[in-house]
């Protein structure tokens, strides 16, 4: 149980990932690379995990003291159309969502708007007839880049891409794609860095590892986990803040999507 001191936007926060963003692309996404820096081909296969309902323990440490909650992940799609949901809470603080819609296609997934709602949702919109992503809270527009994702989105993203072709990504690969958060944009770097066996509540799990890593001073820390054996899923995904706060995602169980 959490202790009463910790608000329910601390309990929140992770959910959001990296709190300080750019106002605006800084950084435009580069070829995939692996090995001795050959770039990947431009073109990438991907394979969209099935549709599954994850539920996770959730620890971590918010001014210096120790937590625990909950956190339910739901994907499900049609093969054209994807709808996924994360929601992380805890007894008496509530909860806080984030939402993902949009489209299956030859590019992975496609978002079309990204909601984050703790007490009332604000909203990202990609509209790809203009290259243009939109906010509801009004902060300004910004171009959108080929591939482009959102903090959601993006973990689903990567686990495509792996489950497609896993040996196209071996150690030192780094992926790279414009993010989306509820005002702003930035270019995120993810580093292939190591197979890992991992024991989770749900049981011992082998995993790829892939860490996005800080670029700027206040940046997070975000280390992700996607286990081969059960369609590349992410499995436990950490966030470390740069005073060291963190939350830690494992799973805990895995089942058929709800109706």
């Amino acid at each position: 149980m959490l202790h009463s001191s910790i608000s329910n936007q601390d309990l929140a926060e992770p959910v959001s990932l990296p709190s300080r963003v750019a106002s605006s692309v800084d950084l435009p996404p580069y070829p995939r690379f692996a090995g001795d820096g050959v770039p990947a081909n431009e073109a990438s296969a991907f394979k969209i995990p099935d549709p599954v309902f994850l539920k996770y323990q959730v620890l971590g440490m918010s001014k210096q003291m120790n937590y625990s909650a909950w956190a339910e992940f739901s994907w499900q799609h049609n093969g054209q159309r994807y709808d996924s949901k994360l929601e992380v809470g805890a007894f008496l603080l509530g909860s806080r969502s984030q939402t993902s819609q949009g489209s299956l296609g030859a590019e992975g997934l496609l978002p079309q708007r990204f909601g984050d709602k703790y007490r009332t949702e604000v909203a990202s919109h990609f509209q790809r007839d203009k290259g243009m992503i939109s906010f509801s809270n009004n902060a300004p527009e910004v171009p959108m880049l080929k591939g482009a994702q959102d903090r959601l989105s993006v973990v689903m993203q990567i686990a495509a891409l792996l489950s497609a072709e896993p040996e196209r990504y071996p150690v030192g690969t780094m992926l790279s794609f414009q993010t989306v958060a509820t005002r702003d944009a930035e270019v995120w770097l993810f580093l292939v860095e190591k197979a890992e066996t991992l024991q989770l509540p749900y049981g011992e799990v082998p995993t790829i590892k892939i860490n996005r890593k800080p670029r700027k001073e206040f940046d997070q820390t975000i280390e992700l986990w996607f286990a081969p054996s059960i369609d590349y899923l992410p499995v436990r995904l950490k966030v470390t803040n740069a005073n060291g706060d963190f939350v830690d995602q494992q799973l805990r169980k895995i089942e058929k999507p709800k109706s």
